[in-house]
């Protein structure tokens, strides 16, 4: 079955828009003619339709309602409704591409297909992580369990995930505020005070002169700064859009004070979740680090998990394969040596996964408390100085007279 978008007037003369599953467009015409509608546009919605033609946005957009659709399909299939009905039931609460997409899968599932197979060909939609928890529950028979356990997941790390960007919220917004501030100065008020000190013909003090160059620079070769800062934001997404410039990239980034920490223990926090979930949900745990390297987002740790599952493979400890990279703290190799010795590994990466959530909380409030202070001081200096190099000619002025 396609997908088709409608526009039509119901019986009460308002005009509605949606979307209905249908094999023809004839087919989808009377179904619409059915519910009482009077149609006035039908057309197929291709896969760029449904999902904007944007993967990476559309992902971020719709992690919440992913989230919620795990989290209402586990709830309705544990109470004894059909996979189907449930579906039905959740699509109804969603507009737009999503709910598209629940339609297409829906039909795919009617059609036998497995709900993991069904998801599987939306991949922007549905990540890896999600497809192998889902396929491992189908098989095993705990399909509401392994969505239960899903859902979970994705709400740790997206809170996880919040903390981190909520520390950095208001030092980028104070700091955007302050460097267009410092320009206003120096395009606008700077050039119209300094114009009538120089018409005086008496010499400007240092601090002067030194604002005026920059104002002057920035006036005049405003078109050449901005052709210098597009260049250098060309060159940087050309960097990291390779392998090697993305691992250096995220290479400097572990090596930030407080920040490199922030990073480092998500990082390992999200690879603990991603295990601990995967092993218990039955699935083995060279294949829970695969799927561990695909939802990692930094490079050197996703390097590092690929080089310990050569080394497990090659017959080596998971402990000692983690040493061997570099990359993980002695406390993470510990607790795998002690996981897998005693049979229990995925409840001690639970733990370790709730410890380091705890530690990236505090480090994240830590962060905030840091940077306010010294972006208010850094931010003080700046505006203080500019206006001081203006007035203090002005001051000079009236002392004279």
């Amino acid at each position: 079955m396609a997908v088709y978008s409608y526009k039509a007037i119901e019986a009460g003369r308002a005009a509605v828009s949606g979307t209905v599953t249908a094999d023809t467009p004839r087919q989808a015409r009377d179904l619409l003619r059915s519910r009482g509608l009077t149609i006035q546009d039908v057309r197929r919605q291709r896969a760029a339709n449904l999902l904007g033609g944007m993967p990476k946005l559309f992902t971020r957009r719709h992690t919440n309602e992913v989230v919620t659709f795990v989290r209402e399909l586990s709830t309705l299939l544990s109470v004894g409704i059909p996979m189907l009905q449930s579906i039905d039931t959740i699509a109804k609460q969603h507009r737009g591409p999503f709910c598209a997409v629940l339609m297409i899968i829906r039909d795919r599932v009617a059609s036998g297909v497995s709900l993991a197979e069904a998801m599987r060909e939306h991949p922007i939609v549905f990540d890896t992580l999600c497809i192998s928890i889902i396929e491992v529950g189908e098989n095993a028979g705990t399909l509401e369990t392994a969505l239960q356990q899903l859902a979970e997941f994705k709400e740790r790390s997206a809170r996880l995930k919040n903390r981190v960007a909520s520390a950095l919220v208001y030092p980028c917004v104070v700091l955007s505020a302050g460097v267009l501030v410092s320009i206003f100065l120096m395009t606008f008020v700077v050039p119209n005070l300094l114009a009538t000190l120089q018409e005086t013909g008496k010499p400007l003090p240092m601090a002067t002169r030194v604002v005026q160059a920059a104002s002057d620079a920035l006036v005049g070769w405003w078109w050449l700064i901005g052709l210098i800062v597009v260049g250098c934001v060309i060159a940087f997404s050309a960097v990291a859009r390779t392998t090697r410039g993305r691992v250096m990239i995220d290479r400097a980034m572990l090596r930030v004070p407080i920040l490199g920490q922030m990073i480092r223990k998500q990082s390992i926090s999200r690879i603990a979740m991603v295990v601990s979930t995967l092993i218990q949900s039955g699935v083995a745990f060279v294949r829970a680090l695969q799927i561990a390297q695909n939802t990692t987002p930094n490079h050197v740790m996703r390097q590092a998990l690929i080089a310990c599952e050569q080394a497990v493979y090659a017959g080596s400890d998971i402990a000692e394969a983690l040493d061997e990279t570099g990359v993980f703290p002695p406390m993470v190799i510990q607790v795998f040596a002690a996981g897998q010795q005693s049979g229990r590994l995925e409840e001690m990466l639970t733990r370790l996964a709730e410890d380091y959530d705890q530690q990236v909380a505090t480090a994240a409030n830590r962060l905030t408390v840091v940077l306010e202070p010294v972006l208010i001081l850094i931010l003080a200096v700046m505006v203080g100085f500019i206006a001081f190099a203006t007035f203090m000619p002005i001051l000079e002025a009236g002392n004279v007279l």
